[in-house]
Order: structure tokens, then C-alpha cells, then sequence
């Protein structure tokens, strides 16, 4: 596909908009053509670059980020909502969640992090791969879930997660735990997950 990697320079970053048909294949090799070009542009400066224009998988996620780093070592960012959208609070509102005393914390969470809330969590951030939130009932992230969340840890069934993002191995409520496949899942967008039958459902 013709053009399906447009390099726009900004003032403080470099976009890499990727047309949305455009197969994986298609998207590397036009990457691998470009990547040269682009390289001239950098010196001493460390523009970071945004890719954006196309839902990714993961896989397909860290393998474009290697292979820019491969031949321009700067940081990469891939446009994804840091935020909760209104339809996602809507349909965590509709689940009819009991009331409980809620705890904020205001900031990401790094690897090696862990939080603890009786009652519900709410994460005005990041959760990173290595960090871990738990809560005996709903925790809401605003922003990624990359580490571990277990909500209703001590045994609410009805405690929901609800995130920006989730792109995670493992998630848990109660004491029903779901794996992720994050080669095959397409990353989850502004989810609420919740137990319905005895099964950990990703909406």
C-alpha cells in the first residue's frame, strides 16, 4: 500500500501516522524504507516520536518499536486515550456497584510499586508492568493497567476494574483470575472488566 507511513515533524515531536488498512507487513517494510531518512534528522537532539492512525496488537506494537530503536534510540510513544471515556463510566455505573470508601492516589505507578485499599482504589495514572493495586472492592485506573489488578480481594464477586487501557498478562476479581494472550489480543480500550458466570469479562 502506497503511503501507508507518513512522517509529519512537529515542534517537540515526530509523528508516524500509520494508515489504518495498511497490513503489518506493509507497515514495517515501509518503516524499514523511511527509517533512514529519518535518522539524518537526528543528531544531539532526542525528539521523542508518537505512532498513531492504527489500533495495534502488541506484537505489532513491539515490533515497530524495535525496529525504530534499532536505528534511532529516542522515546516512542504510541497514541492510545490516557483516560476513561463517558461511555466506559456509564456502563461502570450501570453495574450497580455498591458504595465503599475510596482511596486516590495521584500519579502512575512504577514497576516494584504496590497499592492497598479497603474499600475502592482509584489510580489518576498509570499502573506499569512490575506494579500491583489491589482492593477488597473496585479499582478504576485512568490511564494503562500494565501491572497486576485484584479487585474485590477479598472475595466481591460484584467489584468491577475499570481502565484507559488494558494491557496486561493477568487480571483478577475475587478469586477468579483471567490470563491474557497479549500476542493475540488486540489491546483493550476504555474497559470495564467484571465477572459474569464465574468468568472474567473484558468490555
Amino acid at each position: 500500500m502506497k503511503n501507508c507511513v507518513m512522517i509529519n515533524l512537529k515542534k517537540d515531536e515526530i509523528v508516524i501516522k500509520l494508515q489504518e488498512e495498511a497490513t503489518q507487513e506493509e507497515i514495517i517494510e515501509a518503516l524499514k524504507k523511511k527509517l533512514p531518512e529519518l535518522k539524518k534528522l537526528y543528531k544531539n537532539e532526542k525528539t521523542p516520536i508518537l505512532v498513531s492512525g492504527k489500533i495495534l496488537k502488541n506484537k505489532e506494537i513491539d515490533e515497530i518499536q524495535e525496529i525504530i530503536k534499532n536505528e534511532i534510540d529516542v522515546e516512542i510513544d504510541f497514541d492510545m486515550p490516557k483516560s476513561l471515556g463517558l461511555h466506559s463510566i456509564t456502563k461502570t455505573f450501570e453495574k450497580e456497584i455498591a458504595i465503599s470508601e475510596t482511596k486516590f492516589h495521584r500519579g502512575s505507578l512504577r514497576s516494584g510499586q504496590r497499592i492497598e485499599a479497603e474499600g475502592s482504589l482509584v489510580i489518576i495514572g498509570d499502573v506499569n508492568s512490575g506494579a500491583e493495586v489491589i482492593a477488597s472492592d473496585n479499582i478504576v485506573i485512568l490511564g494503562a493497567l500494565r501491572g497486576l489488578a485484584h479487585a474485590g480481594a477479598k472475595g466481591n464477586k460484584q467489584a468491577i476494574i475499570a481502565a484507559g487501557i488494558v494491557d496486561t498478562v493477568q487480571i483478577r476479581i475475587a478469586n477468579v483470575v483471567k490470563e491474557i494472550d497479549r500476542d493475540e489480543e488486540p489491546m483493550h480500550k476504555q474497559s470495564c472488566v467484571y465477572i459474569e458466570e464465574e468468568q472474567i469479562i473484558i468490555e
